[in-house]
């Protein structure tokens, strides 16, 4: 009992990191052999329940401090989010209806979907305000160095006619680039006409994203029911006027600050897309001299046996063993589960390693 009041202020303190609190989303994970592509066919994100899909009630128009809710009769938008266990990308769904579409400019007058990620929800700003003012910017700053590059901020235009498909806003403009970000997109309107708008992409969220490049930046590490901090807005241009600002936070500082960001939760697979029993395991070296390696199940479903042949004669019962091996070699480890939807297999073939 005396951890449990600990235990509820850091609960406490993580839920209020995350503006609306009373809020978390859900980010949908795809299983690995069903990855989404980006290519314009979206039937890849059928399988996402509708219990994933954001849609435009949750958006505030807070361009004017207004706080009103938007029109769907005017802007309708829907946003589904996914992401594959092992693999440190956010794939995006967007599909859009608006009454005066408006992407003819060259430069930022535009319709866009303005997209803030925080891989490891760290908050905090990350562009500084003196990027906002070009004439009066630290001439011996990068071209918009921020505070920090603990987030990133995307202005995907919507669509995109004659440019790239999104800016990075930041010091950092090959984050938008292939292969650390890619996009498709499928409209039939031209400019100020009214319609539909569907667009798929991924980004790669970045603990540390440096001016000087990907070599020298930290990808955030995505793991399976943890939160992470995102949110977006809307700007919707009728004619060479912003009509609104609507967004995910009901707070306009998200634009460059993470902690004006929502909860998303990185779901584990639904039940139905779990495979009912599969063997899997991995292994770490406790000792190289000894030869001993510690063997741990990964398996799915509901397992009751575990039998783990080692490739050296020796076997073992236990779900997690530890083996010492008596010869330098490369091994074929084979574990084979048992369980009530019957029985499952994995070799893998010299991956265990003994000198």
């Amino acid at each position: 009992m005396k951890y449990k009041i600990p235990f509820l202020v850091f609960l406490s303190v993580l839920l209020l990191a995350f503006v609306r609190p009373e809020k978390e989303f859900k980010i949908f994970q795809f299983p690995q052999d069903q990855i989404p592509r980006i290519d314009g066919d979206f039937s890849d994100w059928i399988m996402v329940p509708e219990s994933y899909v954001i849609g435009i009630d949750e958006l505030k128009n807070t361009k004017f401090g207004e706080g009103k809710n938007q029109d769907p009769k005017d802007f309708d938008l829907k946003v589904k989010i996914g992401w594959i266990k092992g693999l440190n990308r956010l794939y995006f769904y967007i599909d859009a209806y608006d009454d005066f579409w408006d992407f003819s400019d060259l430069a930022l007058r535009q319709d866009i979907f303005e997209l803030v990620v925080d891989g490891n929800n760290s908050g905090g700003s990350f562009i500084n305000e003196e990027n906002w003012d070009f004439k009066n910017r630290q001439k011996d700053q990068p071209f918009f160095a921020g505070k920090g590059t603990n987030a990133q901020n995307y202005h995907v235009f919507t669509p995109a006619l004659n440019k790239d498909w999104a800016l990075a806003w930041g010091s950092f403009p090959w984050i938008k680039d292939f292969p650390y970000a890619n996009s498709a997109c499928k409209y039939n309107f031209k400019q100020g006409e009214s319609g539909r708008l569907q667009m798929e992409f991924y980004i790669t969220p970045f603990d540390f994203a440096s001016f000087d490049g990907p070599q020298n930046s930290t990808q955030s590490v995505l793991k399976e029911n943890e939160l992470i901090g995102i949110s977006w807005a809307m700007l919707d241009f009728d004619g060479k006027k912003c009509k609104a600002f609507m967004n995910l936070s009901h707070d306009f500082r998200m634009i460059s600050d993470a902690s004006y960001l929502c909860a998303f939760r990185l779901m584990p697979l639904e039940k139905s897309l779990v495979k009912p029993i599969e063997a899997n395991w991995k292994c770490i070296v406790d000792n190289k001299d000894k030869r001993s390696i510690s063997f741990y199940n990964n398996s799915v479903g509901e397992i009751t046996k575990w039998h783990w042949d080692f490739g050296d004669g020796e076997t073992s019962e236990e779900q997690n063993p530890v083996h010492q091996y008596k010869s330098s070699n490369a091994w074929k480890v084979i574990l084979t589960v048992e369980g009530p939807a019957g029985k499952s297999i994995r070799s893998k073939v010299w991956e265990v390693v003994t000198e």
